[in-house]
């Protein structure tokens, strides 16, 4: 399975107006270090619609990221790829990757604070694009997954968080108290690196602490579902049944939880 694929799966999702889809690098700050991420939207769509920060794999921000926004937006969303490691790392190979990203999970303090800069960047993207600040969500993918829950868990104001075939561990399961709005796990039932324990140690941690949470385990997936790239059977493995299934629950939550969208 190819990238072109993944476009046709989701095409009539995206709507008819492809050809007018915009990435823009866009650079920012946090604390005096410098980082670039990139915005994805259609330019042919001129009313105001929700943003998403979406947190990439553990590549970072990458055209395939870009490629992979660019199918989740259509004509529904504005999106921000946010850059977790800094402009100065951009990792080129699975090692580098899992070094920058071990770095950034090990410090969970700072994996809040570079999601939320990513949130506030977005929301500086008003002034270019047309973007409802009202309605405002974050998605995430493998450690960008488990990224978008340690924002939720950080309280963010947001409307809604998905994290596809992510992380679900955390230092401090009572931080989950500080949710604020609802959360979708969309989960590989097969997938190695987010073992039974795992869930379930994350299934307690929502249930104590009362926060709106669901959980989809799909049968046969492993990691990286939704990552055309991704061809280690049995461990990181494009699934696009289950990718199309998974993007379809999105838009869902999506559709309930912004107000005045459809």
């Amino acid at each position: 399975m190819n990238r072109l694929l993944l476009s046709s799966l989701l095409f009539a999702m995206a709507g008819p107006t492809w050809a007018a889809m915009v990435t823009q690098a866009v650079p920012y700050e946090i604390d005096g270090k410098a980082f670039q991420g990139t915005l994805v939207y259609d330019d042919a769509v001129k009313t105001p619609r929700p943003g998403l920060l979406m947190v990439p794999n553990w590549l970072g921000v990458t055209p395939a990221a870009a490629e992979q926004a660019k199918v989740i937006a259509g004509e529904r969303y504005v999106i921000f790829i946010a850059d977790m490691y800094g402009k100065d790392v951009r990792p080129s190979n699975p090692d580098e990757a899992k070094a920058a990203a071990t770095a950034v999970r090990g410090d969970r303090p700072l994996m809040r604070k570079r999601a939320q800069a990513g949130v506030e960047t977005l929301k500086a993207q008003g002034s270019k694009v047309a973007l409802d600040q009202a309605n405002l969500g974050a998605i995430g993918f493998c450690f960008g997954g488990g990224s978008v829950l340690e924002l939720a868990r950080a309280g963010a104001p947001l409307k809604g968080f998905v994290s596809f075939h992510g992380n679900l561990d955390t230092p401090d399961p009572a931080d989950a108290r500080n949710i604020r709005a609802p959360v979708l796990v969309l989960h590989g039932a097969d997938d190695p690196s987010v073992p039974k324990a795992q869930v379930d140690a994350f299934t307690a941690e929502m249930t104590a602490a009362k926060a709106d949470w669901q959980l989809v385990s799909y049968g046969g997936a492993v990691h990286s579902f939704t990552d055309p790239d991704a061809k280690v059977p049995g461990r990181n493995e494009y699934h696009p049944k289950v990718a199309a299934r998974a993007y379809q629950a999105m838009n869902d939550l999506f559709d309930e939880v912004f107000t005045g969208t459809r």
